[in-house]
């Protein structure tokens, strides 16, 4: 896992914004991202943890985190942000977390699977309703990687972790923001308008301290969009999290 922060060691808890990804062997590693660079300026920890089902580690790494092990990939994760809290740099009222598209998928499994591990979510043109993904767009390329609803076995893995089928009424869910794109030709936004309705609906959390958004943009896709509306939307997920966390942005 790759730390950046104000100290070299934990000095005192202090609010985290951890991603990752954890698919398709795509290798997450550290560069040049302006969201961290703000987040650490404003005195918070950012953490990029490597996950099995990515590619850092080669093919075996990738295959440890598909298909039916997929689960591998969100046990990762968990380990990661419980290491944060064992270690001293955060706890979990000041933890959050954020993921895109197989990245949306993982933060959504992390907060159905573990809620109160995560005080904030942000979760972006994500995969969320994984018995019927493959129904929309892209999605039927993707059961490689994911396994198939048709097959009676592989559905019984995509049901185990499936985010929207593993809500669960009157838990304490933490702070969400769902971002979508109408013209998103990869990730249907219906999986996020679904998912956001069902934690609404779910959630004992009081909405005014932990409330479940979306943000919906027309005329943006998947990843491709404009400096202006990357900012503004870098502006509104950060501003989200650090509300939740504590972190005052300047």
């Amino acid at each position: 896992m790759f730390l950046l922060s104000p100290a070299g060691e934990p000095d005192r808890p202090r609010p985290v914004f951890m991603t990752g990804y954890g698919g398709f062997s795509l290798s997450r590693e550290p560069g040049y991202t302006p969201s961290a660079l703000a987040w650490v300026a404003a005195g918070g920890v950012w953490a990029l943890p490597s996950l099995r089902g990515g590619g850092e580690e080669g093919e075996e790494w990738h295959v440890s985190g598909m298909r039916e092990q997929k689960q591998h990939t969100f046990d990762d994760f968990h380990a990661a942000a419980q290491h944060l809290i064992d270690e001293g740099w955060t706890t979990a009222e000041q933890l959050a977390i954020s993921g895109g598209s197989n990245g949306g998928l993982l933060v959504g499994a992390a907060l159905t699977q573990r809620p109160g591990l995560y005080r904030a979510v942000v979760c972006s043109a994500p995969l969320l309703d994984m018995v019927r993904y493959e129904q929309f767009l892209l999605g039927r390329t993707w059961n490689d990687e994911y396994g198939t609803a048709d097959d009676a076995e592989e559905l019984g893995w995509l049901l185990s972790y499936s985010p929207y089928h593993n809500v669960t009424d009157q838990t304490d869910y933490p702070s969400v923001l769902f971002t979508v794109f109408e013209s998103d030709s990869r990730v249907d936004p219906n999986h996020a308008r679904k998912m956001c309705a069902a934690l609404q609906h779910a959630t004992s959390s009081d909405p005014a301290k932990r409330p479940v958004l979306l943000r919906r943009e027309t005329e943006v896709g998947h990843a491709a969009r404009s400096v202006s509306r990357t900012v503004g939307l870098a502006t509104d997920q950060l501003a989200f999290l650090a509300e939740a966390t504590g972190l005052a942005l300047d």
